[in-house]
């Protein structure tokens, strides 16, 4: 057990003491503080402390969710995110879903919630054909969901759980089937321009979820609705890296650093770099000439 002084959060309770976890644990809030610091997703308000904004916090029961729950009542509890905190899970409807384990979970750790049940699976199952995959549609009737409880609750942001993983597998499969450079990015606005969208855990490897969860021994509730069906594209591409992780250790992170470091004069995309406007700079034959010019005469 970590000591009581340090057991910040009833979210860390029972932590283990080993110096391994103590780096885990570390190594995630500087990441996500780092996301959180280096993408402005802290909004400055002009009421000051007493006007702070407040973070719809995704919950799903996966690994990656729990890990972003906690990580964030980190920082709030040691006064480094300004911001409160609205735990939520959207229960929809999927057949098996375990629907009282994450309020329990929620209630016995202390954290502001809402949960509430909106049967959007049976829409899916009508609407996708038998063999199609059900993600896409399945994401955008979760995120429609979300987007209206976070205006209900008074909430400037709707924050999610993806990690660099996600963000990386997302690149790769807009590269190989969506012929653009694209990916989830950390921050962006809503179409309705109303709602931040936050992805504090961008620069967290999912290996570092999943070890943390693990240790944590989060009541973890896996995806039965997408997550399972075979033949996803999501599924070839993590497949693909994981390979080129084990072949070349440090690969992943080299590819993400990659995304940060983009030089648009050195792709193809006239919308993103003035190609027609490149002027070369015409030296005046004067400039190389080696011979001395001649005094000018005065009257």
């Amino acid at each position: 057990m970590l000591d009581e002084s340090d057991d910040i959060h009833p979210l860390f309770h029972g932590a283990p003491s080993t110096t391994e976890f103590k780096k885990l644990r570390k190594r995630l809030v500087r990441d996500t503080r780092e996301a959180i610091e280096q993408y402005g997703m802290v909004e400055r308000r002009a009421g000051g402390a007493q006007d702070k904004p407040r973070w719809l916090v995704c919950l799903s029961g996966g690994k990656d969710s729990y890990t972003l729950l906690a990580v964030l009542h980190e920082l709030q509890w040691r006064g480094l995110l300004p911001v409160d905190l609205l735990a939520c899970n959207l229960d929809q409807g999927q057949p098996g879903f375990p629907s009282t384990v994450l309020p329990a979970f929620l209630e016995k750790m202390g954290v502001p919630h809402r949960v509430e049940y909106q049967d959007t699976y049976s829409i899916v199952v009508d609407k996708v054909p038998a063999g199609r995959t059900m993600c896409a549609l399945c994401s955008r009737l979760r995120r429609g969901n979300l987007y209206r409880i976070a205006r209900e609750e008074g909430c400037s942001a709707v924050v999610l759980g993806h990690h660099r993983d996600d963000i990386l597998e997302t690149f790769f499969m807009n590269l190989f089937h969506g012929s653009r450079l694209a990916t989830m990015p950390p921050k962006l606005v809503n179409e309705e321009g109303d709602l931040f969208v936050y992805r504090p855990l961008a620069h967290v490897a999912e290996a570092d979820c999943e070890k943390f969860a693990a240790a944590m021994n989060y009541p973890i509730i896996p995806c039965d609705l997408c997550g399972s069906q075979d033949g996803l594209q999501r599924q070839q591409v993590k497949a693909l890296l994981d390979q080129w992780e084990a072949n070349h250790p440090g690969r992943r992170q080299k590819m993400f650093r990659a995304l940060m470091n983009t030089r648009p004069s050195h792709l193809l995309d006239p919308a993103i770099f003035d190609f027609m406007g490149l002027e070369r700079r015409v030296q005046d034959d004067s400039e190389n000439s080696n011979e001395i010019a001649p005094p000018v005469l005065r009257n």
